[in-house]
């Protein structure tokens, strides 16, 4: 399960049934992706957060004694601020329009069936996909990663912009916002990055707008899928 600092309280109501309030303990609504879920750790909110930066090495440490890998389930579709109407968490207050695909008139694409979709193949985007993913292989030492709605990550960014994207002009480009990419960039870099290249990297082929890549996922011969079972390609 996701262990970024996510937002428990997204539905957070009261409970008839049982008499509480509602807690979303899911995990797939991701706040901060450099730092693990405070509230997961014994010591969390100590020390401004490190003790739980550290626990959570600890935690790998002793895994890897006991010669277990640790794999992250990573959630980069989308993320807790929702649609148009959502919360301004961070990534809408810095730049709604790089890290969001937006329709012409402000409106939200929804790939992820979460309100908002992660502009992962935008320049600023893609870069800060990486070096997360390499934050919690260096310092972290975790041995690969799970991606929910990978294909999410193939998509075609809006704001489409073939020479800012590749350095050159792509002929007869008609790619628009949301469009699935032969070669998408995001992928290219995770694939050929000298620190992720040396990790696991394991796709959920599919996203909730209906692009279903189940053994056609851009792999570079590194990548596996998840299917319900991890299946190597």
């Amino acid at each position: 399960m996701p262990c970024h600092e996510f937002n428990e309280l997204e539905y957070f109501s009261y409970n008839s049934f049982l008499g509480d309030y509602k807690v979303n303990f899911w995990g797939y609504s991701t706040v901060n992706y450099f730092s693990p879920m405070i509230r997961y750790s014994s010591n969390g909110t100590c020390n401004c957060g490190r003790d739980a930066i550290n626990e959570f090495k600890l935690l790998i440490k002793e895994a890897h004694k006991r010669r277990i890998e640790v794999f992250m389930d990573v959630v980069f579709n989308h993320t807790a601020e929702g649609n148009e109407k959502g919360p301004t968490l961070s990534f809408r207050g810095v730049d709604n329009s790089v890290y969001y695909m937006l329709a012409p008139k402000g409106e939200f694409y929804n790939y992820s069936g979460c309100g908002n979709t992660f502009n992962c193949n935008h320049p600023v985007v893609r870069q800060f996909i990486v070096d997360c993913l390499r934050y919690w292989v260096i310092e972290m030492h975790v041995d690969g990663f799970r991606f929910d709605l990978a294909s999410i990550m193939t998509r075609g960014s809006s704001l489409w912009d073939a020479v800012n994207v590749y350095g050159v002009p792509v002929e007869d480009d008609l790619l628009t916002t949301g469009s699935p990419l032969s070669s998408p960039p995001l992928i290219d870099m995770i694939s050929n990055d000298p620190v992720l290249c040396g990790v696991k990297l394991i796709a959920e082929a599919w996203d909730a707008g209906g692009l279903y890549q189940v053994g056609m996922f851009p792999c570079w011969g590194i990548w596996s899928e998840w299917n319900g079972k991890v299946t190597q390609i």
